[in-house]
């Protein structure tokens, strides 16, 4: 029986922060793949998880884990599991528990020295017009270099110095990028180029080199080029977020402050054209807010006493004083940032394959180029090193092989098409929790999706007014406005929005009183009023009138509202979303399966199913049972995506293979938990979500058939014929910009 190794301070240390952190149920750590994931039921501090993580990879790093399989139980009940290269740490919990649970991955940030983090040279942080100057400086030299030559009949002297200057200017950030990663005893395909560049140079083929190195460059520039537009939609929030503040003291003076000294409850006047400093409520003034770098709406949203605000938006024409509600630095624009930032930085399975295909397919290179240059020289007896007339030598012919292997375009393949789709869907208020969201979304073949909010707005809408005697709808509807101005109640809120809609306004009401759960009344000249539910009614002398009156239909509410003279009642409805119907039509032609998922009553949910086309409806469902409806559906269709409010549908959200949240405006359930955010309230998003990751998906697959596609071709003819150094620097580097630009179109057009 094998003795467990001792447990190392980082799983003690993260066994510590699980039993601490409510949200947090286990972290799962892939010590191969370089990834990190973790385990949330309901909200976490993500600042602190994040900063904690941070830490402990650096610990696991620097001291690595038990060689065997082993399973241990801490004190305080947190299990740690080791298999192989992953080590699972789980705290105590129930046996149902893990079906609610929401898995997340966050990047492992990589191990770097002092010096190192002094002197950040990754390839993707670099400038795009750097390198591209680099890569013109390149060019330009070269060209020089070679129209001397062709004068002076050789390279020397100044056509030398050229010549130089183009191959340290195209290969400068190559040698960068690969000297740092050697320090890192790694070697990957900037090592590749420049081995064949300084091969080419030996074996007197400066043109060679120099068009390799200049294409080289120019991808890298494409590269950054591309990173670059897809960084603009944090950018853009990232200047949208006022610095300053004019904080409102107790006394109505105006105090201009930084915003991070803003606390909650602190009064906070915005002047027109100044955007809001933090989130919070409208305490006084009106005006329009211009919400599209936050959610993509293009239409002001209107705002009076009572409405939210969002940091980051802009007042558009009246002066508003807000209290601020949350703290300028966990406002919904920085979750926002946050999630763009994390979603840029997360790789999708099929990037963590590339990413770690591209260090050991360049180890393999080079060792097959090796054998090929042994079997040329020694098996088929040709020149070594120098060329023979119209025989390529062995060495020329393994630098042309060793270009035509590198895999610049196969690497760039996928991540360059993910990056451009996660900036696509950020300006247009679709947010993707990494590149993996995008490639599940593509793939999925069921779309879930919950009635209340979500086919429909979650607003009462007025459906008709009612009187006893007839006639009287229009008293009805000023003496209802009337009560209701003063509350807050989604009917109320209802009757005033439809009385201001038709341009009316109520009576002056007084002793005006709540009637706790029941209803509203108060008194209108000399007559008392009372507004509320049906079994308000049923204590007073109208007792046995009402009971003989038919009840509303079962898709609506009503409310009653009752007079010396007059008796009369409102009907709503929960407002049916006006693109409904056309986006599930449009789904269904993707030859996506339906359904409908709702804790509502049947009749309810048939009704709105009826009026959008929608066949398959499951209404009265449990929050369980919602989850066990996911199962079925996965089961009998395959993949289901499931599109909910992000808050009252977390659980069968987390049991969705995609979890897709509606209005996620102020929703910290839906940033935290949903793999994708649709940050405008419009079910639109949904279906554009789908056709951007499906048409993601084409592009990877036109970039990784292009790809591979030059290298099997390219280096068939170099193995079993001769094929000039520069034609195949022209192929491998034609496909890497081809891809590149192919992958740039998501930025534009999903369709």
């Amino acid at each position: 029986m094998s003795v467990p190794e001792r447990i190392p301070p980082w799983a003690e240390s993260l066994a510590l922060f699980l039993q601490s952190e409510p949200g947090l149920e286990a972290v799962k750590l892939d010590r191969e793949a370089r990834t990190v994931s973790v385990a949330t039921l309901g909200e976490i501090d993500e600042a602190q998880l994040r900063v904690h993580l941070r830490e402990v990879l650096a610990e696991v790093d620097a001291d690595g884990a038990p060689s065997i399989d082993q399973t241990v139980n801490l004190p305080g009940g947190v299990r740690v599991e080791h298999r192989g290269t992953s080590t699972e740490l789980r705290s105590p919990t129930c046996d149902t528990s893990p079906r609610f649970w929401k898995w997340r991955e966050f990047a492992w940030p990589e191990p770097s020295t002092e010096a190192e983090d002094g002197d950040q040279h990754d390839h993707e942080e670099h400038d795009w017009r750097f390198l591209a100057g680099l890569a013109a400086t390149c060019g330009v030299l070269g060209i020089a270099s070679w129209l001397l030559s062709e004068n002076l009949g050789e390279l020397s002297g100044g056509a030398l110095i050229l010549a130089i200057g183009a191959l340290v200017a195209g290969g400068w950030d190559a040698a960068v990028d690969s000297w740092k990663n050697i320090r890192r005893r790694k070697l990957d395909i900037h090592f590749l180029m420049l081995a064949v560049a300084i091969g080419a140079v030996f074996i007197g083929a400066w043109n060679e080199a120099i068009i390799l190195l200049f294409l080289f460059s120019a991808a890298g520039a494409m590269e950054a080029y591309a990173l670059e537009r897809t960084h603009r939609a944090v950018d853009a929030l990232l200047q949208s977020a006022p610095k300053h503040a004019t904080r409102v003291d107790a006394a109505g003076h105006e105090v201009q402050v930084p915003v991070e000294e803003l606390v909650i409850s602190d009064h906070v006047a915005v002047k027109p054209g100044d955007a809001y400093p933090a989130d919070g409520v409208v305490l006084s003034g009106s005006s329009a807010s211009d919400e599209a770098t936050l959610t993509g709406e293009s239409v002001p949203v209107e705002k009076s006493a009572g409405d939210l605000v969002f940091s980051g938006t802009l007042n558009l024409w009246g002066a508003v004083v807000f209290e601020v509600q949350r703290l300028p630095a966990e406002s919904t624009l920085q979750k926002i940032i946050r999630l763009i930032q994390t979603a840029q930085k997360l790789r999708a399975p099929s990037e963590r394959f590339t990413d770690k295909f591209g260090g050991r397919y360049t180890l393999v290179a080079l060792g097959g180029c090796g054998a090929m240059f042994l079997f040329w020289w020694l098996g088929l007896g040709l020149p070594p090193l120098i060329s023979d007339g119209a025989t390529a030598s062995a060495f020329y012919r393994t630098m042309t092989l060793l270009v035509v292997l590198s895999p610049c375009a196969l690497v760039l393949s996928i991540p360059s098409a993910i990056l451009a789709a996660i900036a696509w869907g950020a300006r247009h208020g679709v947010l993707f929790r990494g590149g993996g969201a995008i490639e599940k979304l593509a793939d999925v073949s069921m779309v879930a999706l919950d009635k209340t909010g979500t086919l429909t707005t979650g607003e009462l809408k007025v459906l008709r007014y009612e009187s006893l005697p007839r006639g009287r709808e229009e008293e009805v509807m000023r003496l209802a406005h009337a009560l209701e101005a003063n509350s807050q109640h989604p009917i109320a809120r209802a009757i005033v929005k439809d009385a201001r809609q038709r341009g009316l306004t109520g009576p002056e009401v007084t002793d005006f009183s709540s009637i706790t759960g029941r209803g509203v009344r108060g008194r209108v000249g000399n007559t008392r009023i009372v507004l509320g539910r049906r079994e308000l009614l049923l204590e007073g002398p109208l007792a046995g009138w009402v009971n003989q009156l038919p009840p509303a239909s079962p898709d609506l509410a009503e409310v009653w509202l009752v007079g010396e003279d007059l008796v009369g009642r409102v009907l709503l409805q929960d407002e049916l979303r006006a693109e409904s119907a056309g986006v599930l039509a449009d789904l269904k032609s993707m030859r996506l399966h339906l359904a409908m998922l709702t804790g509502d009553r049947r009749q309810t949910a048939e009704s709105v199913a009826r009026e959008i086309g929608l066949d398959d409806v499951r209404a009265g469902l449990s929050p369980e049972e919602k989850v066990t409806a996911i199962t079925e559906l996965r089961n009998r269709h395959g993949r289901v995506a499931m599109v909910g409010d992000g808050v009252n549908d977390a659980p069968c959200l987390a049991a969705a293979d995609v979890s897709i949240a509606m209005g996620a405006r102020g929703s910290d359930a839906a940033l935290e938990q949903a793999e994708v955010v649709l940050m405008e309230d419009r079910i639109e998003n949904v279906l554009a979500a789908i056709r951007l990751s499906r048409r993601a998906k084409v592009v990877i697959r036109q970039n990784l058939a292009l790809s591979l596609s030059v290298v099997v071709v390219m280096t068939i003819m170099a193995v079993v014929g001769q094929v000039p150094l520069g034609l195949g620097v022209a192929a491998h580097e034609g496909s890497t910009v081809v891809v590149c630009l192919n992958s740039l179109r998501l930025l534009w057009r999903t369709g």
